[in-house]
């Protein structure tokens, strides 16, 4: 049955003589058996039974603890979290993880949600057949509880950005970081730190690991160029004549370990946040005694699907227009999706579905609206499900005013406050070539709406007459290659839409 100790329950009649005599049966076995009867018996001697399960269970000379490694960060922690799990997994390790959407054991679903707190570190520590936790560290945790261990093995933190301030006593991204800091401060082995984040490099000074190992995507960072010139480890992006090579510096030595393109999670390395995520997955991996070919594999089979990373970059390519849906719920993040947006070859228009939580300050919900201005051609406002006390529509009329103050068009913006509406208005709005970027909350509902979503295919570039696709805005029709002459009017739903010609719209 799997289970270390276990009471067995058997009914005979009579005790004395050979169940084969008198027949008899076992009726229960119990995973939590009592020993109270043995310890402190109403008669008889006690014995020690508890001392001899715990010798069974940990014998003299073998470890009793299991490798910890334990992320944080504002954006990143859940992929990185992930990646690593992966990496441990495909190298034969059954991996215990805390994230975002759950623990997971051995890769399967224990407890779902938000499990990123000390509470479902003790499920993962508790677990036997776990060898190796990886620990996904949020702030909100941290700030109620603590870790939920003493010390870890190797940390990371991804970044610091504004997110969650002005809750709970955190007010300054200064403040911020001193709480996530802490991780890195029980790291033994190996603090691995983001040198291209001051408030990430300052941590070094708390560290008392063995090592430090700095990731940079800046090959000519001078801080890291002293560290490595020093023996120091570093995880360094460095461009090469066949793209950018993720390298590895430690002990006075260089490794080359992936091209990034090679990685799928990074789209052909446009994805760069993804790009950094992979690095520090790496190090984190390489610190826990990983080798380079299993980095290697780990991180080339590793994919931002919906079913490997739900809500982090998930692309939909089954219909004729691509859609990436994404968790972006903080400006930086957001950032991160809209520059991508800018590195993809689209040949259509690109539609964002924009939304912000609505317990963030006001200035970080503008914040997310300047992060997407000017990188899409149409935006669909919408709220979260559950409004963090905030109005029905003030999330959305405070984007939507935030993108017009920036120089956005408000014929290029919808405000449709339901979810589930204003996904399905950006999918009925597509057409071939086109970009769709969603930026959900509820997940597993957008991406079931989304691969669910059937309409009429939409008509090819050809089809059109060899021009882009109508941008549904107010503008000069030149501004969409139209032909001399074309106009802009409005259909029977109120949709503004360019006429291509005398035939067609």
């Amino acid at each position: 049955m799997g289970l270390d100790v276990g009471g067995v329950d058997f009914l005979t009649p009579d005790i004395t003589k050979s169940y084969k005599e008198v027949g008899g049966a076992i009726v229960e076995v119990n995973a939590a058996p009592g020993f109270r009867m043995h310890v402190a018996p109403s008669e008889g001697e006690p014995r020690d039974v508890s001392g001899n399960v715990m010798d069974m269970l940990f014998p003299a000379g073998i470890p009793s603890r299991i490798p910890i490694a334990s992320i944080t960060g504002t954006n990143g922690k859940t992929t990185t979290s992930r990646m690593l799990a992966h990496i441990l997994k495909t190298a034969g390790h059954s991996v215990g993880m805390t994230s975002t959407d759950g623990v997971y054991i051995d890769g399967h679903l224990s407890v779902k949600g938000d499990m990123t707190g000390p509470a479902s570190a003790h499920i993962v520590l508790r677990d036997p057949t776990v060898d190796v936790a990886v620990m996904e560290t949020a702030r909100g945790g941290l700030l109620r509880a603590g870790l939920g261990y003493r010390r870890c093995d190797v940390s990371a933190c991804i970044n610091v950005a504004a997110d969650h301030l002005g809750l709970k006593g955190i007010d300054t991204l200064e403040q911020l970081a001193e709480l996530k800091r802490i991780p890195i401060e029980v790291a033994k082995d190996t603090a691995v730190l983001n040198a291209d984040d001051e408030l990430c490099l300052r941590m070094a000074d708390y560290s008392e690991a063995e090592h430090v190992c700095y990731v940079t995507m800046n090959p000519a960072h001078s801080l890291v160029k002293e560290h490595i010139r020093a023996g120091g480890r570093a995880m360094v992006l460095e461009q090469g004549i066949n793209g950018d090579m993720i390298t590895l510096y430690d002990n006075g030595t260089h490794f080359q370990l992936l091209w990034t393109y090679l990685i799928p999670a990074t789209m052909e390395g446009k994805a760069t946040h993804n790009v950094q995520n992979a690095m520090f997955a790496a190090a984190l991996a390489f610190s826990l005694g990983k080798s380079l070919d299993d980095i290697r594999h780990g991180l080339r089979t590793f994919n931002s699907t919906f079913f490997q990373a739900p809500g982090r970059m998930n692309v939909f390519d089954e219909h004729p227009f691509r859609v990436i849906l994404d968790y972006g719920h903080n400006a930086a993040a957001i950032a991160c999706i809209a520059q991508l947006a800018d590195r993809l070859d689209v040949v259509g228009r690109k539609i964002c579905v924009l939304a912000a939580p609505g317990d963030r300050r006001d200035e970080d919900i503008l914040a997310i609206a300047n992060e997407v201005a000017g990188h899409f051609d149409h935006y669909i406002c919408k709220a979260d499900d559950h409004r963090r006390g905030r109005g029905e529509v003030e999330v959305p009329e405070m984007l939507h005013a935030q993108l017009i103050e920036v120089g956005v068009g408000d014929g290029r913006i919808e405000l449709i406050p339901d979810e589930t509406q204003a996904v399905g208005g950006a999918l009925n709005m597509a057409l071939e070539g086109d970009l769709v970027v969603i930026f959900g909350d509820n997940i597993q509902r957008c991406w079931k709406q989304v691969a669910g979503f059937t309409s009429e295919e939409a008509p090819s570039n050809e089809e059109r007459g060899g021009k882009l696709a109508p941008s549904f805005v107010e503008a000069d029709p030149q501004a969409f290659k139209l032909d001399p002459g074309s106009e802009l009017i409005r259909d029977e739903r109120g949709v503004r839409i360019a006429r291509l010609d005398e035939e067609s719209d």
